[in-house]
């Protein structure tokens, strides 16, 4: 999808779309700004990587001195035996029912099978998806390897050889449509099997994603380069005519002076000035993160963040970043004392570059720099993180924990298990025919396709991200929401799939509306249609057939989610769930008896 630069990029559902961690771990002063908070009833503050809290005051054994602790937990998944909300939800026996009542129906069915057939199961269904296996691995790692082209692609636009805007974007697209179709051809040359074509299309899919989000988020910060220099050139033309640099310094710091005079009359209390003293302590899972700083620094922050938390607007500060330094540039520096200036014009200008500069440096504790992020290592990083969306930094655990991955890893053969019992016992034998009655056929498919679709969402997005997450240090492991409560379609699309919608949230929806001046149910209409022709080009691949069935579902969801949005419905949410549960439960087998049948 084309979209133009975004000198100011829109925020989506009253949040900023920022990845790295807050990084007050380092000091109350950050370089760049906060995400958008949500303070709690026990005082915590909920952001978009997880939560924070800023603890009381209280006096060090050791040294006497008044402190505060800022801990900071990033997100995880529901199901996360790691989670400690899901630990003491009321509904944890229930989970572990499912598990139970799976573990019998399975051991049923195989004894069932041995005394009727004489084995458990036949493995047909493994032999057929097992086919051509290593050609498969062998086009799937080509596949994989083809991406490594955007480093150099990106390297060109840095360096300012290639605009981004718009012959870099052409050329992204018409690179990206040609591994699609190269893709495609493949699978059908190839004559493989639903399973191995689905596999390597999706798959494809998913590299055009991160690649298209990887040069996209390079190019804009191209544009946001360039237009940072041409606003220092301003800067600098007009502190010439308030005097020249040195004046302006002087007279900008005589006003922070002021500034901060008013401040420290704000009392704080039980205020002790000693330096901050920080460490950072990873608990027993690895991915709590404690720092101890002065009560000052603490009351400061807690201030801050309940001024972002109760108020949509920025405050200035925090998008200044830190007044005194915090590891930016000299322009920065100068431009930060500069924001102080009583001229109007030169404050406004040393603002935008301010602005505009923090878009260029990561927020997290490493400070990462466009475009010293454009590097091999960089880019291994980000394919092996499970997201769809680039950022400069992510926010990171301390270390890999064995144990995390053994677990994820026997959930996944488990779970493999139970779902190639159910697809080959319960969904393979009862494949509709044109002869059959419709009905029953839908009858017959209903409970195995909810049954199969639970576990493939729990191998995919409760085993696969989350172990992938562990081995590249990803801290930000909120891949689904409970979607299993949504009262409209709408709801179920936001929470199901994290990673995909977060793509299409930032990359379609909002690019169309900053870009087109879209409204927003015309951009809802371009995202749905965009979503709808790719699970429309996977379902053709997979039978072979154009029929546009799933195509036109997902295109009535967008009326179905209008009528959604009216109080009397929203005001029934019990209603809304059963009737997305029905949904959901009618779905899976008419598709199935649809494309297969029909």
């Amino acid at each position: 999808m084309l979209s133009a630069p975004l000198l100011n990029q829109e925020k989506v559902s009253g949040t900023t779309n920022f990845k790295t961690p807050p990084s007050v771990l380092h000091g109350a002063q950050d370089a760049g700004p906060i995400v958008m908070t949500t303070r709690m009833e026990d005082g915590r503050f909920t952001t978009t990587e997880g939560t924070l809290h800023v603890s009381k005051p209280f006096r060090s054994r050791s040294t006497k001195k008044v402190r505060a602790m800022i801990t900071f937990e990033p997100r995880k998944t529901h199901f996360d035996t790691t989670n400690e909300a899901s630990g003491t939800n009321e509904f944890r026996g229930f989970f572990t029912l499912f598990w139970m009542s799976l573990f019998l129906f399975t051991v049923q069915t195989y004894i069932s099978s041995v005394e009727a057939n004489g084995y458990a199961l036949s493995f047909a269904f493994a032999t057929m998806f097992s086919r051509h296996a290593i050609t498969l691995a062998l086009s799937d790692l080509l596949l994989v390897s083809t991406t490594i082209l955007c480093v150099p692609f990106a390297k060109a636009i840095s360096k300012g050889w290639i605009n981004y805007y718009w012959t870099g974007a052409i050329l992204q697209h018409v690179f990206q449509a040609c591994v699609l179709f190269i893709t495609v051809t493949w699978t059908f040359h190839r004559q493989w099997p639903w399973v191995q074509s689905g596999f390597l299309t999706l798959h494809s899919f998913v590299m055009i994603m991160k690649m298209y989000s990887y040069i996209s988020v390079n190019g804009y910060l191209q544009s946001i380069s360039r237009r940072s220099i041409d606003v220092l050139a301003e800067l600098n033309r007009a502190m010439a005519r308030v005097g020249g640099l040195e004046q302006a310094l002087r007279d900008a710091t005589s006003k922070r002076t002021q500034a901060q005079a008013a401040l420290a009359e704000t009392p704080v209390s039980d205020v002790v000035s000693t330096p901050p003293i920080e460490t950072c302590t990873p608990d027993a899972e690895g991915v709590l993160l404690k720092s101890y700083t002065d009560v000052k620094t603490a009351a400061a922050l807690r201030q801050r963040l309940t001024a972002i938390s109760s108020s949509s607007d920025e405050n200035t500060e925090s998008k200044r970043g830190a007044v005194n330094g915090s590891g930016c540039g000299s322009n920065a520096e100068v431009a930060c004392v500069l924001s102080y200036h009583p001229d109007e014009l030169v404050a406004g200008l040393a603002k935008e570059f301010l602005d505009l500069d923090s878009e260029l440096v990561s927020t997290g504790p490493e400070q990462v720099r466009w475009p010293d992020n454009v590097t091999y290592r960089n880019f291994a990083v980000y394919q092996l993180i499970p997201t769809l969306v680039y950022e400069l930094e992510y926010p990171r655990t301390d270390r890999i924990r064995p144990t995390y991955i053994f677990e994820k890893t026997v959930a996944f053969m488990g779970s493999f298990a139970l779902l190639y019992t159910v697809a080959e016992c319960f969904i393979i034998p009862l494949t509709p025919t044109p002869d059959q009655s419709f009905f029953r056929s839908l009858l017959d498919l209903a409970l195995p396709f909810m049954i199969a679709f639970l576990l493939l969402f729990y191998i995919i997005f409760e085993c696969i991200c989350n172990a992938f997450a562990e081995l590249s240090y990803f801290a930000d492991r909120l891949f689904y929401e409970d979607w299993w409560n949504s009262t409209s379609w709408e709801e179920f699309s936001r929470k199901w799939n994290k990673p995909v919608h977060s793509f299409l949230l930032r990359h379609v929806y909002a690019s169309t509306r900053a870009s087109y001046g879209l409204s927003r149910t015309t951009a809802m209409f371009v995202t749905f249609f965009l979503s709808a022709m790719a699970h429309e080009l996977v379902m053709a691949i997979v039978t072979k057939k154009i029929r546009m069935y799933l195509f036109l579902m997902q295109l009535v969801q967008i009326p179905l989610i209008l009528v959604s949005r009216a109080p009397v419905i929203q005001r029934n949410k019990l209603m809304g769930n059963v009737v997305f549960w029905l949904g959901l439960y009618a779905g899976f087998p008419l598709l199935c008896v649809a494309y297969v049948a029909y």
